[in-house]
């Protein structure tokens, strides 16, 4: 696994080193949009609505829209400072709670935490702790200039760290429209209901669930492939290559219309000539009287 982090968890006066690693992947179908002309990826330039045109990275500043249309420019200078002054390599537990204390809306994403150089066997002490005491533990970290809430925990021998929502990153269920008012329900089908509900409890086992749409996806990417029914993009060695050669073509086409005559004329001579040195070898006294009379 690809170390994304290196720091620390510290709770009181423990400091444990660790390295973390992004512990789930996205596994979506990702399909690129290419000309139906030639197959080439379609590139997307950063360009101004305004000025219309295209703008260089060099050209692009950061800012905060806090009216609508009205805008507060930050310095790359001014992010730095702030992210150098609150970023801490350190996953900061401050509280330990129960998991079932904490509804699963607020979980975001999850990271594995391995010992870092030295840090084993604090390691392995937290990990016992947090397992014996069936508690996990409540931090604060700081990941790519945002600081995050986050729970540590034990997973399958490995500690866990789960970033989760701050409450007003959570948004308000009561927002949420025509969602009905608590009522009484027919006991009957309430009973029926739960009766389904228990037929078709059992262990939550995370291999028996599949996503069936990205894996006919990949079947069907499949077969085209054994159809040979793939593609290829141009690269731009292939685009160059190809216009040197059409411009070595059309340069030769022109030079031969410029001496093609001339070339012509000169094969035409070089066969004259030949033609008359045979004659003259088989005819030689009969050319010299011919020359003789021409010339009194």
């Amino acid at each position: 696994m690809h170390t994304m982090w290196k720091g620390s968890i510290s709770f009181g006066l423990v400091n444990i080193p660790i390295k973390m690693y992004s512990a789930t992947e996205d596994k979506d179908i990702k399909l690129r949009t290419l000309h139906k002309e030639c197959h080439s990826p379609i590139k997307y330039e950063k360009v101004c609505p305004n000025c219309e045109k295209e703008v260089e990275q060099d050209d692009l500043v950061k800012g905060y829209e806090y009216v609508k249309g009205k805008y507060v420019i930050l310095s790359d200078e001014e992010l730095k400072q702030l992210k150098e002054e609150h970023e801490d390599k350190s996953v900061k537990i401050i509280d330990f709670v129960k998991l079932e204390d904490i509804d699963p809306i607020y979980f975001n994403r999850s990271y594995f935490l391995g010992p870092g150089e030295n840090g084993s066997k604090a390691y392995s002490l937290l990990r016992e702790a947090l397992e014996d005491s069936k508690k996990i533990g409540v931090a604060e970290i700081t990941i790519r200039s945002k600081q995050q809430l986050a729970i540590v925990r034990v997973y399958k021998d490995c500690i866990v760290m789960e970033t989760v929502h701050y409450p007003d990153e959570v948004r308000n269920v009561g927002d949420v429209p025509s969602v009905p008012e608590r009522k009484e329900v027919d006991k009957k089908e309430l009973d029926t209901a739960i009766t389904l509900i228990d037929q078709l409890t059992t262990e939550f086992d995370p291999e028996k669930y599949h996503d069936d749409y990205r894996e006919a996806v990949l079947r069907l990417v499949q077969e085209k492939i054994n159809k040979e029914e793939g593609t290829t993009t141009p690269t731009d060695s292939d685009k160059s290559n190809v216009v040197d050669l059409m411009s070595a073509l059309q340069a030769s086409i022109e030079r031969t219309k410029d001496q093609g005559g001339k070339t012509v004329k000169k094969k035409t001579e070089t066969k004259a000539d030949a033609t008359e040195k045979n004659t003259s070898s088989t005819k030689p006294k009969k050319r010299t009287t011919r020359k003789k009379k021409a010339s009194s």
